[in-house]
């Protein structure tokens, strides 16, 4: 039986197998923050590029963030500061200068 994989996991995999989709992923989701949901697809965007980049635990210990802060932040209801955005999208090896 074959089985499906989640939407989460193909958008995962897609930027582990090119590293240059992350950056223009991101850059999509940041164009539309200003529309409906678009915070929570933002939040989402980076979600995904975390755990394609190493993961919840190894992106928090990189930006200095506890893995139980990364996941609050990260959730649909996350509103994390932009210090803490900083970090996050710096400890995945994109800055922000690339997504604006």
């Amino acid at each position: 039986m074959n089985k499906s994989r989640s939407h989460d996991e193909t958008v995962i995999e897609m930027i582990r197998n090119d590293p240059d989709f992350a950056e223009f992923y991101l850059h999509a989701a940041f164009e539309e923050l200003d529309e409906e949901s678009g915070e929570a697809g933002f939040l989402l965007a980076l979600r995904h590029i975390v755990e394609a980049r190493g993961g919840m635990g190894m992106i928090a210990e990189k930006a200095g963030l506890s893995r139980e802060s990364l996941y609050r932040a990260l959730s649909p209801k996350g509103n994390p500061t932009l210090k803490t955005m900083k970090q996050v999208v710096h400890a995945t090896g994109l800055k922000f200068a690339a997504i604006a």
